[in-house]
């Protein structure tokens, strides 16, 4: 059995409280900045979240300078400059439609390191390869949107941990953002954007459906 050690000390380390008490901000203290290091940290805590065969479909874009928040400016709906303007980082989380090419390197690794048997790995290669290499390209987007979307919620969590507010997007002009932020639109699909910094507003606390209304039992 292998462990993670986290690389940050948490902030918050109550569930109920990263659970329950994380809500949406939208306004930022602007003075307040999180170092790479630590932003990396946190991506590497929320890559922990699980992924269809351990594809790990997913890949962040960090904008944190002013140059790089204009330029998210370009794709991004006016009534979300609040937070960009506002918050310490803006993180594009992307889903990778093309992350099956390195499906080998990352069950020869857990081979290697001895987290699963070679026979193992030889079955997963045998079983879940083919079908990726075959897909099409409307399951490896829908494949990748779900990962990707595993991880951002796993960084929303992750952040508030670390002690920060966080606030997801998805008002921006999707056909524009791979592109604008220097990746291959022909691999990439926006998921969403995530704010991160420290709030300087309290949050709504919104009301929300039953779960009684949402559930059916078969």
């Amino acid at each position: 059995m292998t462990t993670t050690t986290l690389d940050q000390q948490l902030v918050l380390n109550d569930f109920s409280k990263v659970m329950f008490e994380r809500h949406s901000v939208r306004k930022f203290n602007p003075d307040k900045k999180i170092d790479r290091e630590e932003l990396q940290a946190m991506i590497k805590e929320a890559t922990t979240a699980p992924s269809a065969c351990n594809l790990q479909s997913w890949h962040f874009v960090v904008v944190d300078t002013p140059e790089g928040k204009d330029k998210a400016k370009s794709f991004m709906m006016k009534f979300n400059y609040p937070q960009l303007d506002s918050c310490a980082a803006m993180i594009f989380v992307l889903g990778d439609t093309l992350s099956y090419q390195s499906y080998r390197d990352v069950w020869n690794k857990a081979a290697e390191e001895g987290r699963i048997t070679p026979e193992k790995r030889d079955e997963v290669f045998k079983t879940f390869l083919p079908l990726y290499e075959s897909a099409t390209p409307e399951f490896l987007t829908m494949d990748a949107t779900i990962d990707a979307s595993m991880a951002a919620m796993q960084l929303m969590l992750v952040a508030r941990a670390h002690g920060y507010d966080t606030n997801p997007i998805a008002g921006y002009a999707a056909d524009k953002v791979v592109q604008t932020l220097g990746l291959d639109k022909t691999r990439y699909v926006p998921v969403v954007a995530l704010a991160v910094g420290e709030a300087a507003e309290t949050p709504i606390s919104s009301a929300r459906y039953t779960a009684a209304e949402l559930t059916d039992f078969l």
